[in-house]
């Protein structure tokens, strides 16, 4: 039986400008299990990618509550959701996010370096994952010497290293021409197929449907949660 592994209870979270309040997040509730790959889609603005912070322990919300495995994170303090972060959480940016002075190696190793792993274990793990993206002969070049696509899948290969389990991925086609994106996009499913659970934010609709599950969202709200049918993923494959 599948357990739930992400779990969002009536989160909220308000930006504040001047005297204006706004909710980009207003009573989001879904669970995410172990071995699934959801698509959070809606338009710009209705908080997908603020959602996905939260998800990913980079921001924290106003209001609710959030469980990893089980475990309510959402009341954690800056160092506990570091440690709960860098342990059971992938993170793949539309901007890539790669530090320009280090090596592709150093790059996808620098989560190891947190967790407290030795140099020829962060060495070793990080040339394995980019032998998964297909990206081993590259790693003593560095970032501005790779291809945008070739870049998201340094990251990808980043969100790999700590062997988390679960990723989460903003727009990561939003910087890459049809070609190099629909390669990233391959990528994540052959990824989902090796027992990766994946959680995907997209504004393109042909990309959320090769997911499994789409949750909806429109002004801070979930609108709809529904299943991807077999025919569908094929049609978007």
């Amino acid at each position: 039986m599948k357990t739930d592994v992400l779990k969002v209870k009536q989160l909220k979270k308000i930006f504040q400008s001047g005297q204006q309040q706004q909710a980009v997040l207003n009573g989001v509730s879904f669970s995410v299990q172990q071995g699934d790959y959801v698509a959070i889609c809606g338009p710009s603005g209705c908080g997908k990618s603020t959602l996905l912070n939260i998800l990913g322990l980079l921001d924290t919300a106003d209001g609710g509550e959030y469980y990893i495995d089980g475990l309510l994170v959402s009341d954690m303090n800056a160092e506990q959701r570091a440690q709960m972060r860098s342990r059971r959480i992938g993170f793949v940016f539309q901007a890539f996010n790669l530090i320009d002075e280090y090596t592709v190696l150093d790059n996808v190793a620098l989560p190891l370096k947190y967790r407290g792993d030795s140099i020829r274990q962060r060495q070793a793990r990080a040339l394995q994952c980019l032998e998964k993206v297909g990206l081993a002969d590259k790693a003593a070049l560095f970032p501005n010497q790779l291809s945008g696509g070739q870049q998201q899948r340094v990251s990808i290969a980043r969100a790999l290293a700590a062997d988390s389990g679960i990723m989460l991925v903003d727009e990561p086609t939003g910087n890459l021409d049809s070609k190099n994106g629909d390669a990233v996009m391959a990528l994540l499913a052959d990824l989902h197929q090796q027992g990766t659970t994946i959680v995907l934010v997209t504004h393109d609709p042909r990309y959320a449907t090769m997911a499994h599950r789409q949750i909806h969202l429109l002004d801070g709200q979930v609108v709809s949660a529904e299943t991807v049918h077999a025919e569908q993923q094929e049609s978007a494959a």
